[in-house]
């Protein structure tokens, strides 16, 4: 039994699907290239974190080892961290931060508190054993020189090979963005907070 005819419409679909595979087709056979990357998410808009833990959930869907240093973000709870704390033999996860800085009010303890941060993070940059990192607002801590590109720039650039690291913030630095593979800015069109809605669970927190 044959198929439904062609229309002259189905055809041109037909035309226009083939050029685009090949295109793509090309493009997947210069990607030769097997290493770790460094993804920066930055961006006044929403979803630089969100991004970022996707990420991690494949990485552990892969059986990797990973790590998670979240910057600034306080002791608020929050969904990812109690989804993600289950699975303790895989991530290590650090919340390091001590709350956003109009909250504390207290720039050397913020600093403090980065600068712990960082050596947590920095250990695990060093680690071959972590295949993931999660760095969720470095670039704030960049931006506010609590940590400098002096100690980050160089420990990105030293990890091991096969090391994915995904780095998250509004204000990302210019030299950071250079050394990133990826680099997507989250730009804002919306958001529920400017109607007076405050954060919900599952989508904030």
């Amino acid at each position: 039994m044959s198929g439904p005819e062609q229309t002259p419409e189905d055809a041109r679909h037909r035309e226009r699907m083939q050029r685009k595979k090949a295109l793509v087709d090309r493009k997947v056979a210069r990607a030769t290239i097997d290493r770790g990357v460094l993804v920066v998410n930055t961006g006044n808009g929403k979803g630089k974190s969100s991004s970022g833990f996707g990420m991690l959930a494949r990485s552990l869907g892969h059986g990797y080892r990973c790590g998670v240093v979240q910057f600034i973000k306080g002791s608020f709870s929050t969904g990812e961290e109690a989804f993600f704390r289950r699975f303790p033999d895989m991530l290590d996860y650090h919340v390091m931060g001590e709350g956003f800085t109009w909250e504390t009010q207290d720039k050397a303890r913020d600093i403090s508190a980065a600068q712990a941060a960082w050596n947590v993070a920095a250990r695990m940059l060093a680690d071959e054993r972590y295949r993931f990192v999660l760095l969720d607002e470095l670039n704030i801590a960049l931006v506010k020189q609590y940590v400098t590109l002096e100690q980050v720039l160089p420990a990105l650039a030293a990890r091991p090979a096969d090391q994915h690291v995904v780095v998250t913030g509004r204000g990302a630095p210019d030299a950071l963005v250079a050394m990133a593979d990826t680099v997507t800015e989250m730009r804002v069109v919306k958001h529920a907070f400017e109607a007076g809605i405050r954060a919900q669970k599952g989508i904030e927190l």
